[in-house]
């Protein structure tokens, strides 16, 4: 199984970037997936996540209004898709998968999800 993170790059604050994370090996359309990031010298920390239909949607607080996780089950893809960049936004970006069939509880913690991507570079200059 593999998830590959894609679409980072250098852009400058209030620009957008779009993340694309496709998922090989198997199908996670039961599955809730999310996405991380990890700032240099700090923890990983939560961004997103969004369940099996994509129907459902949850947001850090941080960047509530600014980013969209989607999907597309034909795919195997979920998206994020980022405006209104700041520079505190930059790190680099994980996605990640749980493998828990039509979870009830919805998982924001790193522990909590059982695939990761390699992660894609996201470079906010101000």
């Amino acid at each position: 199984v593999q998830l590959q993170a894609s679409g980072g790059g250098l852009v400058q604050a209030g620009g957008s970037l779009r993340l694309s994370c496709a998922a090989s090996g198997r199908t996670f359309s039961r599955n809730f997936m999310g996405w991380f990031r990890q700032a240099q010298g700090k923890e990983r920390e939560f961004v997103a996540t969004i369940n099996w239909s994509g129907g459902s949607t949850y947001y850090a607080d941080s960047v509530k209004g600014r980013f969209t996780i989607s999907r597309d089950n034909a795919k195997n893809t979920v998206y994020l898709q980022m405006n209104n960049l700041k520079p505190e936004d930059t790190a680099v970006y994980y996605c990640a998968a749980n493998i828990t069939p039509y979870r009830s509880i919805v998982p924001r913690r790193r522990n909590e999800y059982d695939y990761w991507g390699q992660g894609t570079l996201v470079t906010v200059s101000s």
